[in-house]
């Protein structure tokens, strides 16, 4: 079994090569310049690696691009063998990333709270205050009902 830094350098070195020949040695059109190779890992034996990938445009460009990826296999596989120096040439899988759905939809949630807070803002623009602006005493105010209150409790602590 090998160790994680040996694994993370195939796997970098995985990421490099698929996405080199995916940008200038495959020149199939359904792998246009819209496939970006965002993450690889590979087993901890190294037999096998985990390719992920994102896809610019539709759900018709993410088909096309799984197919074209399915057929590629082998000559990235073959590039890959080529550039590794490992004894036996990991396989291939290619999962599309779910990272763009997932960022997609936390953009939406942060746009629906924005919207929120701008109609509270909205709302309270022209409000005022229930009480008074400040509604905190102040040393050396006086309050009518207040001094009232503190001058029977002080008769009758008195007598």
């Amino acid at each position: 079994m090998a160790d994680n830094a040996r694994a993370k350098k195939l796997a970098d070195l995985i990421r490099e090569v698929v996405a080199t020949m995916l940008h200038r040695g495959i020149k199939d059109p359904r792998l246009g310049t819209h496939v970006t190779v965002t993450d690889t890992r590979v087993t901890g034996d190294l037999r096998e690696a985990t390719v992920f990938y994102t896809v610019y445009g539709d759900d018709e460009d993410r088909k096309a691009a799984a197919a074209g990826l399915e057929s590629a296999k082998g000559v990235l596989r073959s590039a890959v063998g080529a550039a590794a120096a490992v004894k036996h040439t990991p396989s291939l899988t290619f999962v599309a990333d779910a990272l763009p759905e997932n960022a997609k939809t936390i953009d939406e949630a942060l746009a629906r709270a924005r919207a929120a807070d701008e109609e509270v803002r909205k709302a309270s623009s022209g409000a005022s205050y229930a009480g008074e602006a400040d509604p905190y005493r102040k040393p050396g105010e006086s309050d009518d009902a207040g001094d009232a209150g503190d001058a029977g409790d002080a008769e009758g602590e008195d007598g």
